[in-house]
C-alpha cells in the first residue's frame, strides 16, 4: 500500500508557447542574463523581467538569474522506453520540454545555450499540465525543463491510474534524460545545442518528489549525470530496495514541504532532509496542504518558483549568489521559513514509507 491519496482526477491538456520576456543583457555564468539579489526575492513567475543595458557602477553582490528572463516555448517528444525483460512491452513516455525562446517565436534562445536541464516528475493521478505555472517560471529562468507523462500514474492512463506502476519510474525518468540529452545532440531536433550535458537536476512532486529522491540519492536507482534535486511534498520510499544517502556524493538538495500537508506527512520531508548530507536547504510552507502550494497562484507558488529557481541557478549553473537570493525568497513572514541546517524543524511520527517506517 503506496502512501498517496488521489485527489480526484485532471484531464492532461496540451501545454501552447508561453510569454514572458526576451533575454536581456548582462550576462553571468554561461552568459546567462540575470538580475541582482535584491530583486530576485520578489519576481512572481508571471512577472517580465527588465534590467539596464549597462552594468552597474558599484554592487555589493555578483548578479543571479531570474524567473521571467526568457520568454519561454515548448515542443513535445516521442520517448519510448524498450521493455526491460525479453518479450516485456515498451514504455511510452510522452515528454514536453519548455525551453528559453527569442521573443515573440517557439525559436529557441541560443544566444546563452547552452542551459541546464532540469527533468520534472509529476505527482499521482495529476497531469504534467497540473504544473505548468512552476514548469514554466523555472524555463523563464534559463533552464531546459522536460517533463515526462507516466504511463499508468497519469489520470489521462485509458486503463485508470495504478500506483504500483510506481515502481517503474526511476528507470522511466533515468530513460527520458537520456532521451533528451540525445535530442540535444540532434541537429534536426529543435533543442539541438540547448543542452548543458554536465548540469542536470530533477524535481518532483508527490510520488513524482520519491522518483526523484531515488534517482538522486537512492542506491537502487541513483544516476551519477544527476547534480542537484529538489523533492517537493516527497519522502523516501524504502520499497524501491537499496539505502538513501550511502554513497560519498554530496548531492545537493532541496526539501519543499507544507507543514498542514494530510498526504506527505511533513515528518517524511523532516526525515529525509535530516538524514542527507549538506549541502541541503528546507523550505517549510507554514499551514499549506499537499496540492495546492504548487499548483494555486499565491505566495506560496511565487515563493516556490523562486526558490527553486534560486536552488537550481546555485547548484546547476554555478551562480553562487543565488544561496544569498534562496534565503532571502524562502524567508516570507507569517508564509514560510527558510533553513540550511543539519536538522529540519522537528515533526512527530515516523514517515511510513522512510526505512524504519511501518
Amino acid at each position: 500500500m503506496l502512501h498517496r491519496v488521489a485527489r480526484g482526477a485532471l484531464a492532461l491538456v496540451s501545454v501552447a508557447v508561453v510569454s514572458g520576456c526576451g533575454a536581456v543583457s548582462n550576462s553571468s555564468h554561461h552568459d546567462r542574463p540575470h538580475h541582482s539579489d535584491t530583486t530576485t526575492s520578489d519576481v512572481p513567475s508571471s512577472t517580465v523581467a527588465s534590467t539596464s543595458t549597462t552594468a552597474p557602477t558599484t554592487t555589493t553582490t555578483p548578479a543571479v538569474t531570474a524567473v521571467g528572463s526568457y520568454q519561454v516555448a515548448t515542443t513535445d517528444i516521442s520517448v519510448v522506453e524498450p521493455s526491460a525483460t525479453p518479450g516485456g512491452s515498451s514504455r511510452s513516455l510522452p515528454t514536453t520540454v519548455w525551453y528559453p525562446a527569442l521573443t515573440g517565436s517557439a525559436v529557441p534562445d541560443k544566444g546563452h545555450a547552452p542551459y541546464p536541464l532540469v527533468v520534472f516528475s509529476q505527482g499521482y493521478d495529476r497531469g504534467v499540465s497540473t504544473y505548468a505555472g512552476p514548469i514554466r517560471a523555472w524555463a523563464s529562468a534559463g533552464f531546459v525543463v522536460a517533463a515526462p507523462t507516466y504511463p499508468f500514474t497519469d489520470p489521462a492512463a485509458p486503463t485508470g491510474v495504478n500506483e504500483n506502476d510506481l515502481f517503474n519510474h526511476p528507470a522511466d525518468l533515468r530513460f527520458v534524460i537520456t532521451t533528451v540529452l540525445n535530442a540535444a545532440g540532434d541537429p534536426a531536433s529543435v533543442l539541438s545545442g540547448l543542452v548543458n550535458t554536465s548540469e542536470i537536476g530533477v524535481v518532483g512532486h508527490s510520488d513524482g518528489a520519491d522518483v526523484t529522491l531515488a534517482v538522486a540519492a537512492d542506491s537502487c536507482c541513483a544516476d551519477p549525470r544527476v547534480k542537484a534535486a529538489a523533492v517537493l511534498s516527497g519522502a523516501e520510499f524504502s520499497a524501491f530496495g537499496g539505502h538513501y544517502f550511502s554513497g560519498t556524493r554530496a548531492l545537493p538538495l532541496l526539501v519543499v514541504q507544507g507543514s498542514a500537508d494530510t498526504v506527505n506527512a511533513p515528518v517524511c520531508s523532516t526525515q529525509l532532509y535530516d538524514a542527507a548530507p549538506a549541502p541541503k536547504y528546507y523550505l517549510d510552507l507554514l499551514g499549506a496542504g499537499h496540492l495546492p502550494p504548487y499548483v494555486d497562484p499565491g505566495t506560496d507558488q511565487q515563493v516556490i518558483d523562486t526558490v527553486v529557481t534560486d536552488f537550481f541557478d546555485a547548484e546547476l549553473a554555478g551562480e553562487r549568489a543565488a544561496l544569498a537570493a534562496m534565503a532571502s525568497a524562502g524567508s516570507v513572514p507569517g508564509a514560510t521559513t527558510f533553513s540550511a541546517g543539519a536538522s529540519a524543524p522537528p515533526e512527530p511520527g515516523i514517515c511510513p514509507t522512510a526505512p524504519g517506517g511501518s
